[in-house]
């Protein structure tokens, strides 16, 4: 039954290469034929392809300059958000990396420190933690935001899908909570779609279930331009 369900989504998939047929994973930088993106977006299009944003950029470059949550800021080093946020989480579990050939961040929330198994509820110990990645967030308003939720293969399909749906849902919604503009977000869920590790091991399987906040950082030009619409 997975399997057939594996080939019904592949089918799914290659339809959409002539729309857009390489895109850029957000967990390695490397481009790739798309992959159909399964789950909630939160407001962005259903079937909206991993990599790149969540919607589209210039769509979303506009209405976050719109809404304010963006704009103003000059002389932006992505560098030192960097260096920033791995201080501000240094012991707490969490990986902040560059992604997209050094383009954009990618902060990885594992699931043991973040949430417990089969919950969408963060855990009261790690609030503070995220705290410390929203605040970032706000002292360096010039990016959008994109969060994903991955899970490993253990259970159904559609209950992983379902929680991965859920976990980068909260996240987002946590993130606005603490100041970051709302504007800026958009969540999706992956469920088991994008391994990063071997399901069929402890270690890749506690690999596999994460959060990832990817955070694309906007030029002054592209700023301007939404500005200038």
């Amino acid at each position: 039954m997975k399997k057939s369900r594996m080939i019904v989504a592949s089918l799914a998939a290659m339809s959409l290469v002539s729309v857009s047929a390489c895109v850029t994973d957000p967990n390695t930088g490397e481009r790739k034929i798309s992959r159909t993106a399964i789950g909630g977006a939160g407001g962005a299009a259903a079937g909206a392809l991993l990599g790149g944003l969540i919607g589209g950029k210039t769509g979303r470059i506009i209405g976050a300059v719109g809404g304010g949550a963006i704009g103003g800021v000059v002389g932006y080093k992505m560098d030192q958000q960097i260096k920033e946020l791995r201080e501000s989480t240094a012991g707490s579990g969490i990986d902040v990396s560059e992604v997209d050939n050094g383009e954009a961040i990618l902060v990885n929330l594992p699931d043991g420190v973040t949430f417990d198994v089969g919950s969408a509820t963060l855990k009261p110990a790690f609030r503070s933690t995220l705290d410390d990645v929203a605040a970032n967030l706000v002292q360096y308003p010039n990016s959008l935001i994109d969060v994903y939720g991955h899970t490993d293969s253990t259970g159904s399909e559609s209950f992983n899908q379902d929680l991965s749906e859920r976990r980068a849902q909260t996240v987002a919604n946590y993130l606005t909570s603490r100041g970051v503009n709302s504007a800026r977000i958009r969540w999706q869920g992956f469920g088991e779609t994008m391994p990063v590790a071997d399901n069929s091991t402890d270690y890749g399987r506690q690999r596999n279930r994460r959060v990832e906040i990817k955070i694309i950082p906007l030029t002054q030009a592209e700023i301007e331009a939404a500005q200038n619409r």
